[in-house]
């Protein structure tokens, strides 16, 4: 016999799982629950949902039933997928680390003000990377249980030491027979040195190129010396020599914003679209290295970077309106944190921190950190972040190092203050690097930190976007 339809109306006596809210403005909230799922609620919507007065038949009810913010007598299936997502988004500590970073020299010729990595002049071979060191680090990253495997070069510059790229490229393609990794190669260059013998190699083994590039001439020439003054016009020949021999998408571009950048987005940003490219990373400068020394870093605020980054932005969407296909990288990743089912396995906003368990880099002199800025700290005489050598110490003693095992427990974020009642908290991550650096403690002061007021003021504006600009938002999803 069948039940009348009233039996099946759902329990207005409802039930809440956790969550967090934060104002998004001075008349709503964003609520997130702990995979990211996300909903913008009026204050009044948001005291009824709390106090259980939301009737089972109003919209609302159904949106907040329907991602897991509370569940009634009708079902309890909400429990077990905010269980089930959980676990997809925590699959990735089970695969450890995956990228594998190589200095292969410290030394470069150019001269940037905001480097980051202390680099040295051209002719100081002492601090290449030996081919013993090499061979003990490439045994070190195939001891990664990883399924994938990227290899990165890093410098300096690194075709100043091309030879040792050939040796270990040729050296984990050999292993590899056995090995059977998913392996991918990248080298981090200017591209000035750039031969055809270098592009015949990538192109024969698949490697990618990612190089620097500023913006227009004038901003990048001046941001980049390199004797002879011509660093754009290199930068843009190697991008095209590249693109003829490995393809359109085997090069990609980064720049760095300075003071010197920040009235400039607009004709940055115009830059990379002249020059072909559908990803720019609006990415601000980091304290280390001669960024530092220099002041560089300390040449603006997070409000100025922030709203550099809010204009940039509204000028790729209205590129992206015009009909020329652009993503911003940033809000690309922070998109996956809000709508992808496995979140980004971006290495700066990861829970716990991404050092060790995302990344391991190892140094020209062997040295092994936990992450490419806790090397470069490591430059500025702080060694905080350093975890062995590839010399003496196994792949089991690395990562369970005491160092490694205190920084990842610091750099949970639902148990660190301000962080563990934030709703941004499932979309952000730790930056303990940067905390070291800025504040003296690898989890730091929340309510000074900039890392997390860039964040909260990026996520913020993302929200705001998906929320009141539907032109944008559909924009901003297709880059999913």
């Amino acid at each position: 016999m069948f039940q009348e339809r009233t039996a099946f109306k759902p329990d207005p006596d409802y039930r809440l799982t956790p969550f967090r809210f934060t104002p998004l403005d001075g008349a709503r909230y964003v609520l997130t629950n702990d995979v990211g799922e996300h909903l913008v609620l009026a204050r009044e919507h948001l005291v009824a949902f709390i106090q259980r007065k939301l009737s089972p038949d109003s919209t609302l009810y159904k949106a907040l039933k329907s991602r897991h913010f509370m569940f009634d007598g009708q079902s309890r299936v909400a429990l077990d997928l905010l269980a089930l997502k959980y676990r997809t988004r925590a699959e990735q500590l089970a695969a450890f680390t995956g990228l594998h970073i190589f200095v292969v020299t410290l030394r470069c010729d150019h001269s940037c003000q905001y480097c980051q990595v202390s680099r040295q002049v051209e002719d100081r071979t002492r601090f290449d990377m030996t081919r013993e060191h090499a061979d003990q680090a490439l045994a070190l990253t195939f001891r990664s249980p990883s399924p994938a495997l990227k290899i990165e070069f890093q410098g300096g510059e690194p075709l100043l030491n091309f030879g040792l790229i050939r040796h270990i490229v040729e050296r984990a393609l050999e292993l590899n027979r056995t090995q059977q990794r998913n392996l991918q190669f990248v080298i981090a260059t200017n591209l000035s040195r750039l031969s055809d013998e270098m592009l015949s190699f990538c192109r024969e083994h698949g490697i990618f190129l990612s190089t620097s590039l500023d913006g227009p001439e004038s901003l990048h020439n001046a941001q980049r010396p390199v004797r002879g003054g011509d660093s754009h016009q290199r930068t843009v020949e190697g991008i095209r020599r590249a693109r003829e021999a490995l393809g359109t998408e085997a090069v990609s571009a980064l720049m760095t914003t300075t003071q010197a950048s920040l009235e400039r987005v607009e004709e940055i940003i115009d830059e990379y679209v002249r020059l072909g490219f559908h990803g720019i990373f609006l990415r601000n400068l980091s304290p280390y290295g001669f960024a530092v020394r220099r002041k560089a870093s300390r040449d603006y605020d997070v409000d100025t970077w922030v709203d550099f980054y809010k204009r940039g932005l509204t000028h790729i969407l209205k590129l992206n309106a015009q009909g020329y296909a652009l993503r911003e990288e940033f809000t690309s990743i922070l998109l996956q944190k809000l709508f992808a089912p496995r979140g980004s396995n971006y290495v700066d906003l990861q829970s716990p921190a991404g050092l060790g368990i995302g990344a391991l880099v190892y140094n020209y002199d062997g040295y092994v950190y936990a992450s490419d800025e806790g090397r470069m700290l490591a430059e500025m005489g702080d060694l905080s972040f350093r975890l062995g050598h590839v010399a003496r110490d196994d792949h089991a003693a690395l990562l369970t190092s005491e160092t490694l095992l205190t920084h990842l427990s610091d750099t949970m974020p639902e148990g660190a203050p301000m962080c563990s009642d934030c709703a941004f908290l499932p979309l952000c991550g730790a930056d303990p690097v940067f905390h070291r650096a800025t504040q003296g403690d690898a989890v730091g002061h929340k309510a000074f930190s900039a890392f997390c007021k860039k964040q909260m003021a990026v996520l913020r504006h993302i929200v705001t976007l998906l929320e009141d600009e539907p032109s944008a938002r559909e924009t901003l999803l297709g880059w999913l």
